[in-house]
């Protein structure tokens, strides 16, 4: 019986709170995500889908799903990287996101690579 082949994908995530297109009176708060993905895998995967779970402050959840990112479906060699920016809108001043992306690698075995929990939140300010 053969070990199943592993297949790390690093993922790194970097957010930023968008105030130019954020309304607080209106409790709208919007947010911008840069996610940077790395095969660290023995061979080459492409990314199907991904699948978000974004909590606001007040414990509502929205589940995202879709296919690729950004309109894009990468396909990665071992050691290569992919970066995107997207977004999100909450309607509280702080939320959380976390999800997995599905991917398949080139041998047809399919996989997950779990996308941890980051935060979203508007800067501190001082008063």
């Amino acid at each position: 019986m053969s070990t199943p082949v592993r297949h790390p994908i690093d993922i790194q995530v970097r957010t930023r709170y968008l105030d130019e297109q954020s309304a607080p009176e209106q409790n709208r708060y919007v947010f911008a995500y840069t996610i940077q993905l790395r095969n660290r895998g023995p061979q080459p995967a492409q990314l199907l889908s991904r699948h978000w779970i974004i909590t606001d402050a007040n414990g509502r959840v929205e589940e995202v799903r879709g296919e690729g990112v950004v309109g894009e479906q990468p396909r990665l060699r071992p050691g290569e990287g992919f970066e995107y920016t997207s977004g999100a809108v909450l309607e509280t001043a702080m939320g959380t996101m976390r999800g997995a992306y599905q991917w398949v690698a080139d041998d047809g075995t399919p996989f997950e690579a779990t996308i941890p929990q980051f935060i979203l939140s508007i800067p501190r300010t001082l008063h």
